[in-house]
């Protein structure tokens, strides 16, 4: 079976005045609906309330004296995409909209049919760059980076052909950034410079086409089919033969890159473009011999590059970088046009000019409505109107002007002169403020924004909400007042190129980060574990899918009550013939019965208590000989062992601070046979390598109890009594394994060929397989629920915004593609979906609180008393290199220094001080926080790859001996770790050694 593609889980943060609707960042595609007045655009659709169903014969005057009423609202909006949205077009008679989005998807939306969500009906394996569709077509053709054209069923049958665009020089430049289609041809051009024609029926190409220069951006086709339409970042708009396969009209009346077209004439005599400027232009060839005879006019300038604009009735509408989108009045350029007197003269000797009918119209209001003669642009180098116009000379007004003098009047620099004719637009249709910029901070919990209006925010990760505004302010200036010395494992990553804010977490590190439970701000207060923490990726997974995880537990209710059903039957049955004998369950000496559950659960008694593994302050080999060693290699989980004798108030081979920073995560490990203190230890040769000494101490990690454990009550044992004092061997025995009877091995057998999927349902399909197992097992016992959700200590209760949108996604060969989209309010409504389409991973931490283990990270340090003012914890040969989870805390550093050199330590008396009360800890000569950690520390303190060097000193509460007394008439022993003496300053290591 082929390797299930990774899949990721995302985030986006619901930000202001959403349901207000519009964009937040540039607008990439407009489309209009002629008959039921609605701008759709990426991907907002509104009401317009205009009639656009007349032509251009209106009084520009009147319109231009009459004060702009704003008159489109909002209509509807869909998040379809992750990413840009590149384009979008009209389907099926404008009853669908399609869009192409840098997500690799093609989607539909049919608003109208009451389809609140688009859905996918294609993918690329690059950037999906433009659509396209011909009139009342059940398909549509998309283009993209990955130099493919796809055509695309809309009722769902998805792809229908495949067209390969193979450049011919360089292949990566055959990208798709343009296309226009009909029913019998198929154009596209992209950085090739090139437009290529194909038949959309077979999939073959017809020809190519050859002339631009630069990159085509824009294409239109006449309704025939004969001719083709381009606009390209050379400067200019070109005109092509299909039947003769050559371009018949260059124009340019653009100065600068031009990026859309449009046109709703049949013949494209009437189109509209725009460029890199801004620059808005209307041309009209209409009743022309040659096209450049035509009238081009700088209908309107916007402040940047217009990427797209469509024109309906009398308006045209605008899109550019901005959020929102303009209206601008049309401009009359047919037969009642207005123009001045020597343009008139110069269009009257048009034959078909001479043959209309002359509008009548008074000198005042012709002067009112006459176009300017600095917004008439010459439509192409060769085109003889409009003619040179020159203040100075009146005959420059006559049409005697030799048309040869087109160019020289191209080649003077005339572009400053051009005027458009409207400088404001009739209407905005506003957008919203847009997020282009953004900083994860320190804690990893927090990240400052900026928008498109220059404000600045800053947001919590977990809450998923503003926390705090800074109004209008350099990002980099705000980041100092914000920011804390933290060193947190990367467990997401920030994206805001859709203008809102996105949070991925992968599966590789999205539980790597944990934080202190006593750091939190809760509403309701929880009753913590001491230097308890908190899991970041588990904690806000658990409310993402809050809902999800309520309707998993209902189904389980309803799924195990039937099971139970069978259950009550057959203890009425035995009810009604009860046995003759009750057998007694064996208990050991606590008093509880044996289990092979591998989750440590807590016991009243503290019998069984959960342990965070990895904690624990090992003795590290002398830096010499670990050269070739990562400082930051992790280290196995230490055991969490059962106690075997009821005598005995600790387990042994616990992890140093396990007690004291708790999770629910630690495996449990077979339990460890304690050996009596006068039995002799087992002697060890001394390792000759790094890796044999890294052996031996993992092997023979001694682990007998100290009164220290009792003083800071962490139920755990540590590596050595006081110093200078022999320690008992502890010997892991392996348990000893029970035969199964035949006939459990076969069911065992049986349950495990059970398919199980490799999805969410397959987690639901294991703990109904157990139910199974329970019943057979235990057939007259009810069966109790196996779903666990993480719980309040654990995760503690979040309220998240219900806008907050939730999304599954599957890494593809160019990115990723979107399996699931909805809200933390729906993902309850979707459980079908989401347990066919999410990860096994998502369903064992939601449903079984259980997370992919992964060996804790760990920092190596050197342990020095300042100035030799108190005793060293050094061995005799000066080893005095420990490690240690990345998460330990100072004060638990300063704990373990107290029990090796305070006397006192052993049997506190009450009320005395804490070991962090009275002891301090420097690095770089700078006092260390109590709660600082140790990545912390290595991070923003220390700043250097090598063993981090650590001071301890007395601040004068607490008196303690210079020197340690030395211990009298014992022997010294060999030690188990690396053959170290046992009566030295330093302890073998109390955890695995890294």
């Amino acid at each position: 079976m082929a390797k299930k593609a990774r899949q990721r889980i995302s985030y986006v943060l619901e930000l202001d005045h959403s349901s207000s609707g519009g964009h937040r960042l540039g607008v990439n595609g407009l489309a209009v609906d002629r008959d039921n007045a609605i701008l759709d655009g990426v991907i907002c659709a509104w009401d317009l309330n205009l009639d656009l169903n007349n032509q251009c014969d209106y009084d520009r005057a009147s319109s231009q004296t009459r004060k702009p009423q704003p008159t489109t609202k909002f209509r509807a909006s869909a998040q379809a995409h992750t990413h840009w949205v590149n384009d979008i077009v009209l389907a099926s008679n404008n009853t669908a909209l399609v869009s192409a989005s840098s997500d690799l998807t093609v989607k539909v939306w049919r608003p109208e049919l009451g389809e609140t969500e688009p859905h996918t009906i294609g993918q690329h394996a690059d950037y999906v760059k433009c659509v396209a569709t011909p009139s009342s077509a059940d398909w549509v053709a998309s283009g993209g980076l990955d130099r493919k054209i796809y055509l695309w069923d809309l009722n769902g049958k998805g792809k229908s052909l495949e067209i390969d665009v193979k450049g011919e020089d360089v292949s990566e430049k055959a990208s798709v950034y343009a296309m226009s289609v009909n029913r019998n041809i198929l154009a596209s051009g992209g950085p090739e410079s090139i437009v290529r024609l194909w038949d959309p029926k077979s999939g073959k190409r017809i020809t190519k086409l050859v002339g631009h220069t630069d990159n085509v951006r824009a294409i239109l086709m006449n309704e025939a089919g004969d001719t083709v339409m381009t606009a390209s970042s050379d400067q200019t708009v070109k005109v092509w033969s299909v039947t003769a396969g050559r371009c018949v009209y260059t124009l340019t009346m653009h100065n600068d890159s031009v990026w859309s077209l449009f046109s709703e004439h049949p013949e494209l005599a009437v189109f509209y473009s725009s460029d890199r400027s801004g620059l808005i232009v209307k041309t009209d060839t209409r009743g022309t011999v040659e096209m450049d005879e035509g009238l081009s006019v700088a209908v309107a300038q916007e402040h940047d590059g217009v990427s797209k604009l469509v024109a309906c009735g009398d308006y045209i509408w605008s899109a550019t970088s901005s959020s929102s989108i303009n209206r601008w009045t049309n401009v009359e350029t047919g037969p009642n046009a207005q123009l001045p007197e020597p343009f008139r003269l110069l269009r009257a000797g048009n034959p078909f000019s001479r043959s209309r009918k002359p509008s009548i119209t008074p000198d005042d209001e012709q002067r009112k409505n006459e176009i300017p003669v600095k917004s008439i642009l010459r439509i192409s180098n060769t085109a003889a109107f409009p003619p040179e116009l020159d203040g100075s000379s009146e005959s420059n007004l006559t049409p005697s002007i030799a048309p040869r003098k087109g160019p020289e009047i191209v080649v003077d620099p005339v572009a400053p002169t051009i005027e458009p004719i409207h400088h404001l637009p009739e209407e905005t249709v506003e957008g919203q403020n847009g997020l282009v910029k953004h900083k994860l901070l320190n804690d990893r919990r927090r990240v400052l924004t900026l928008d498109t209006a220059g404000d600045v925010l800053l947001w919590d990760l977990i809450r998923c909400e503003v926390i705090q505004r800074f109004g209008k302010k350099h990002l980099e200036d705000v980041e100092p007042e914000v920011n804390s010395l933290e060193a947190v494992a990367p467990w997401c990553s920030i994206d805001t190129s859709s203008g809102n804010l996105t949070v991925v977490l992968e599966p590789f590190n999205c539980f790597d980060a944990e934080m202190y439970a006593d750091d939190l701000i809760l509403a309701e207060p929880v009753d913590f574990r001491e230097d308890q923490r908190i899991n970041l990726g588990r904690w806000i997974l658990r409310y993402l899918f809050a809902k999800l995880v309520d309707e998993e537990i209902r189904r389980d209710e309803a799924h195990r009550q039937k099971l139970n059903e069978g259950v009550e039957k057959r203890q009425a049955a035995i009810r009604l013939n009860p046995p003759t004998s009750i057998p007694i369950p064996t208990t050991n000496a606590q008093g509880w019965e044996p289990s092979d559950s591998p989750v440590a659960t807590p016991r009243a008694n503290g019998a069984n208590f959960p342990m965070t593994p990895g904690l624990g302050i090992g003795v590290a080999t002398p830096a010499s000989i670990l050269l070739g060693i990562s400082e930051n290699a992790a280290t196995p989980a230490s055991p969490l062992d059962k106690p075997s004798a009821p005598q005995l108030n600790r387990s042994s081979g616990e992890d140093y601070f396990s007690g004291g920073i708790s999770s629910a995560d630690a495996a449990v490990k077979p339990p460890m046979t304690l050996v009596t203190a006068d039995q002799p230890p087992a002697k060890e040769e001394a390792p000759k390598t790094p890796i044999e000494t890294k052996e031996k101490e993992k092997d023979n990690a001694k682990s007998p109890s100290t009164p220290f454990g009792k003083k800071f009550r962490m139920g755990m044992s540590f590596g050595t009594k006081k110093l200078g004092r022999s320690a008992s061997t502890n010997i892991e025995k392996p348990p000893a394994t029970e035969e199964k009877p035949e006939e459990n091995k076969s069911e065992s057998s049986s349950n495990h060929e059970k398919e199980i999927d490799d999805n969410f349902r397959g987690v639901i399909q294991k703990i109904h397989n157990d139910y199974e197992k329970q019943l057979l097992e235990a057939p007259d016992n009810f069966i109790e629920t196996k779903i666990t959700p993480a719980l309040p200590i654990d995760a503690p209760v979040l309220k998240l915004p219900s806008g907050t949108k939730v999304i599954i996604q599957e890494e593809t060969s160019g990115g990723s593609a979107n399996l699931y989209r909805g809200t933390v309010m729906s993902v309850g409504v979707d459980a079908d979906i989401i347990e066919e389409k999410a990860p096994v991973w998502l369903g064992e931490v939601l449903l079984t609180n259980t997370i992919p283990q992964k060996e804790p990270v760990k920092v190596s340090f050197v342990l020095h008393p300042w100035k030799d003012s108190l005793p060293s914890i050094a061995t005799a040969d000066g080893n005095n290199r420990l490690n240690a989870n990345r998460m330990l805390r100072v004060k638990k550093i300063l704990a373990y220094v107290a029990e090796r050199i305070d006397p006192t330590c052993e049997d506190p008396e009450p009320g005395a001080l804490k070991p962090e009360e009275y002891l301090e800890l420097y690095c770089n000569e700078q006092l260390l926080p109590n709660t600082m950690s140790l990545a912390t520390l290595r991070a923003h303190i220390w700043k250097g790859g090598s063993d981090v060097v650590l001071y301890y000193k007395a601040n004068g509460r607490k008196e303690i001996p210079r020197e340690l007394p030395k211990p009298g008439g014992e022997e010294p022993t060999a030690s188990d770790a690396g053959g170290l003496p046992a009566a030295v300053a330093i302890p073998p290591p109390i955890a695995t050694v890294g």
